[in-house]
């Protein structure tokens, strides 16, 4: 991001070098001009209107790898600035869940300049990763009990891959290779879901996933580790009596040292996790010790730092059990480096703003010192949302920028990619104004950002359209870039776009966040209401023509929200929605609401199906893909069974064949329907 000084810049070199700002352009550049056009729905589509983020992968202190958009890899060398092509290759990917996938891989060598794959490396591979040195790579068949939608080792199952590690793999190497961790995950009595995949066949196949519900069985997980010297011999890491003696779960696993692994596991009931560590004794893997949430390891290997909530119920960073490092009503949001004489994080301290995001530094040690922010003063007008990914000694990191205001570059190491191009294409439209800003609702301050329409005027009446997420923890207001299908409804349409964090909502202490555990559906809808109340009470909005929508949770709250009969929206648009919570995957679920038979009458009381009266008085689109593997097409059949069931008159759209994400043709064809419904929502005459 741009706009940093000398003097700013040698203040952060004496603690890592700075190498990029990745800068993205806001939309606020609504100059005056007749010549400036709207952006379009096909604007929107046009990959040319895209912010570009640069593909780093640090392999050491000094270097790293970048993949650029041609697939070509480029090796870089940070301190004197060489650069050479690393592996040009083409891998052919057959997506399957959120973050897993199939794919055919070539192994080539650089110094012979050959390709070397392995007659025993199979065509197409679930999962592929190198050692940390040398040349293993787990393709040598280390189990022999695999069976498909029972027992799989080394590659979650759909609720671990979503739910847990929200990743492909599950294998971790020691920091010098000679041990391989590995999870198996047990599934023979988990319940499977099953539904129609229609292809082009003249009888549709049946896909079925074990998928674990509210109050089912749960996957069974084992962690073994495997001495690569010796495969032969695997020994079985067990979890602590305090978590194994009911249902549990692996979250994570770290290599402390060659002979020292930290685990992660925590009860079903998600109210109780331990980090167990582990030393092997040359035959087995003993408990060492265990502590409380996750940690970082500091130079001794055995004391850690981590992230947990303090007595005022916010997150901070604690050395050890209990005591402090970071203080004060902000967040830590994630710890990006650990040294021997420093912590960087990421917090939402500056300027008591809980939406913005800057990097940290915090001496520790012999010499200790207060937080210094190291990019609270790069143009803080314009740069207000940042992230740090670091070098292997946090000798140099790149910064990114995600906005929200164009950025200008001064004394940088190197530009990666200041996103110009973009800017200079946006400067042709007639581009909406970002506002942010809080309401007092059930006591708290919250926040709110509107996309207003080029040309604003306080005395015009405009029609609203509600953009909500409203999971918990979530946060959907914050000062990223934002070129959106809303940016299209602004400038095409004066459509203001409204977006607010109500009670659940994460990064604002817990009291905000743990509002409503063991209740959703309840303040995280009753806050969206309140909030287009308040801004009715702005002037500016036409309470004739207001609008909510959502995806997924989004569409969960709106559907609530339409289904209050409050009478405040005139329309409204669900793609993919929780219906009822029985019918969405326990480990989530459980997390916030316990199961079914401890908290019946909040999971009755959450159910869209019991509002299905009131939707008579909205216009409703219910959308939803038929292969969805996360929010399953369930969910939205028994939303359309209820509304038929009460006589409702409703709009909706399948998309056969489409996951949760609604991806490839589907993708157009739903904003684009979307918009229609809109249009004869809030822009036709009453």
């Amino acid at each position: 991001s741009q706009g940093c000084s000398n003097k700013v810049m040698w203040g952060v070199i004496g603690a890592a070098v700075v190498i990029t700002l990745i800068t993205i352009p806001a939309v606020i550049y609504n100059k005056s001009g007749g010549n400036k056009r709207p952006f379009s729905l096909d604007d929107y589509f046009n990959d040319t209107f895209r912010w570009r983020a640069y593909n780093l992968y640090w392999i050491s202190d000094k270097e790293y790898l970048h993949k650029a958009r041609d697939g070509n890899v480029f090796l870089h060398n940070a301190e004197t600035k060489e650069e050479s092509l690393y592996l040009m290759f083409v891998v052919k990917i057959l997506q399957k869940w959120r973050h897993s996938f199939n794919a055919s891989y070539s192994i080539y060598d650089r110094e012979s300049s050959t390709f070397v794959t392995p007659a025993n490396l199979p065509r197409v591979v679930q999962y592929f990763t190198w050692a940390p040195t040398g040349n293993k790579y787990v393709t040598v068949q280390l189990t022999h009990n695999g069976k498909k939608n029972e027992i799989l080792n080394g590659v979650p199952d759909w609720v671990y891959e979503e739910e847990v590690f929200a990743s492909n793999g599950a294998v971790w190497w020691s920091s010098t290779g000679k041990f391989l961790a590995y999870a198996e995950f047990n599934n023979t009595e988990v319940h499977k879901v099953e539904f129609s995949w229609y292809g082009s066949e003249q009888y549709p196949q049946t896909v079925a996933i074990p998928y674990p519900k509210a109050g089912s069985p749960l996957t069974k997980v084992k962690l073994f580790v495997v001495d690569t010297t010796n495969p032969s011999h695997r020994t079985q890491v067990f979890a602590p009596a305090s978590v194994s003696s009911g249902d549990h779960i692996l979250c994570s696993v770290t290599w402390v040292t060659d002979i020292r692994v930290a685990v992660q596991w925590l009860t079903r009931r998600q109210n109780y996790v331990v980090v167990q560590i582990y030393d092997f004794d040359g035959s087995r893997w003993t408990e060492k010790q265990y502590v409380p949430l996750p940690l970082f390891f500091a130079e001794d290997k055995l004391s850690f730092y981590k992230v947990m909530s303090d007595t005022n119920g916010y997150k901070h960073i604690h050395y050890g059990k209990a005591t402090p490092v970071t203080s004060g009503k902000w967040e830590v949001i994630y710890i990006s480096k650990l040294t021997k004489d420093a912590i960087y994080f990421v917090s939402n301290e500056h300027g008591g703003i809980p939406v913005q995001r800057n990097l940290y530094k915090v001496m520790i040690g012999s010499s200790p010192s207060a937080p210094q922010c190291l990019t609270c003063n790069l143009r803080k007008d314009r740069c207000q949302y940042n992230s740090g990914y670091f070098s292997f000694d946090a000798s140099y990191y790149r910064m990114d920028c995600y906005g929200h205001y164009f950025i200008y570059l001064f004394s940088e190491l190197a530009i990666l990619q200041d996103n110009k191009d973009l800017k200079k294409s946006l400067s042709e439209f007639q581009m909406p104004t970002m506002k942010h800003g809080t309401l007092k609702i059930g006591g708290f301050d919250l926040w709110y950002q509107m996309m207003l329409p080029p040309n604003f005027k306080n005395s015009k009446k405009y029609p609203l359209l509600i953009d909500v997420y409203g999971g918990p923890c979530s946060q959907s207001v914050n000062y990223r870039f934002k070129l959106n299908w809303g940016t299209y409804l602004s400038s095409s349409h004066e459509i203001i776009i409204a977006s607010f964090d109500g009670r659940g909502s994460g990064y604002q202490g817990d009291e905000i966040m743990h509002s409503i555990y063991r209740r959703l559906g309840t303040f995280e809808v009753e806050d969206q209401i309140a909030a287009v109340r308040k801004f009715i009470d702005m002037g500016f909005i036409d309470e004739g023509r207001i609008a909510i929508w959502g995806w997924s949770y989004g569409g969960y709250v709106s559907s609530m929200a339409l289904g209050a009969g409050t009478g405040l929206f005139k329309c409204g648009i669900a793609v993919a929605p929780v219906a009822k919570w029985d019918y969405y995957d326990a480990v989530y679920t459980e997390r916030y609401m316990g199961k079914p038979t401890e908290n019946s009458d909040s999971y009755k009381n959450s159910t869209v199906t019991s509002r299905a009266k009131n939707f008579k008085n909205v216009q409703y689109l219910l959308v939803h893909g038929t292969a969805d593997d996360n929010v399953h097409f369930q969910q939205a059949a028994q939303i359309s069974k209820a509304l038929v069931d009460a006589q409702v008159d409703f709009e909706v759209m399948w998309y056969t064949d489409k996951d949760h994400s609604l991806s490839g043709s589907a993708y157009h064809h739903i904003y684009r329907h979307m918009s229609h419904f809109l249009q004869k929502c809030l822009l036709s005459p009453k």
